[in-house]
C-alpha cells in the first residue's frame, strides 16, 4: 500500500476558493466536489479569513498578505530582541573583564 503524498495549496488559491464561496453563493460541497478539494480543508480556509478578517492570528498559515507582513514582522522582532540580549551580556562580560 503506497501512501499518496499531501498536497499544498498556495494561499492566492485558498483565498480564491473562500471568495468563490462568499461572493458566488456556492455551497462548500459545491466548490469541492468542482475544485477536488476536500470540505475539512476549505472549512479551515474559511475559519481562517474571519479570524484575520477580525484580527486573531487565527490557525496555521496566515491567509492575507497583511497578516503574513505581520507574522514575517513578528518573527523579526523575536530575533532582534534575542539579538540585543546577546550583546547586553557580552558587553556586561567585556565591563567586567576591564575592571
Amino acid at each position: 500500500m503506497t501512501k499518496s503524498k499531501r498536497r499544498v495549496f498556495d494561499a492566492s488559491l485558498k483565498l480564491q476558493v473562500v471568495e468563490m464561496i462568499r461572493t458566488q453563493g456556492l455551497s462548500v460541497g459545491e466548490v469541492c466536489r468542482d475544485m477536488r478539494l476536500g470540505e475539512t480543508a476549505v472549512r479551515r480556509w474559511l475559519a481562517q479569513v474571519d479570524a484575520e478578517q477580525i484580527g486573531q492570528p487565527g490557525i496555521g498559515k496566515p491567509l492575507t498578505a497583511e497578516h503574513q507582513r505581520i507574522r514575517q514582522l513578528e518573527a523579526e522582532n523575536k530575533q532582534l530582541r534575542g539579538d540585543v540580549e546577546i550583546l547586553k551580556k557580552a558587553s556586561a562580560f567585556f565591563a567586567r573583564e576591564l575592571r
